[in-house]
C-alpha cells in the first residue's frame, strides 16, 4: 500500500503535457502584456516631451500675436503714424526742415 501512495503522489508531483502548455502559454501572455505596457509608457513619455514643446511655441505665437494686436491699434491712431514716420522715416511735413544733431560726445 505503501508503494501505490508514493506511485499516487509521483503522479501528482508530475506535470501533465497540458499544464505544461498552459503554463507556458500563461508566460508568453505576460511576456506579451508586459511588452505592450512598456510600449505605452514609452508613447505616454514622448507625447508628453512633444505638449511641452508645442506649449512653448503657443506661449510663444500668443506673445507674438498680444504684440501684433497691440501694433495694429497703435498705427489706427493718426498721431502715432505720423510720429512713427517722422521718427524712422525722416518724413517732414510741408515747410519743415530736418538738422542732424551730432552725437553727444565727451572728448
Amino acid at each position: 500500500m505503501s508503494t501505490t501512495r508514493k506511485e499516487v503522489k509521483k503522479k501528482k508531483k508530475q506535470l501533465t503535457p497540458i499544464f505544461k502548455l498552459f503554463l507556458l502559454m500563461l508566460f508568453a501572455l505576460g511576456i506579451y502584456f508586459s511588452y505592450r505596457v512598456i510600449k505605452e509608457v514609452y508613447t505616454t513619455i514622448q507625447l508628453r516631451s512633444q505638449l511641452a514643446k508645442v506649449e512653448v511655441q503657443l506661449r510663444e505665437i500668443q506673445d507674438e500675436n498680444l504684440y501684433l494686436t497691440s501694433q495694429k491699434e497703435k498705427l489706427e491712431d493718426p498721431d502715432y503714424v505720423q510720429s512713427y514716420a517722422r521718427g524712422n522715416y525722416m518724413l517732414t511735413k510741408d515747410g519743415e526742415e530736418i538738422y542732424y544733431l551730432p552725437a553727444n560726445e565727451d572728448k
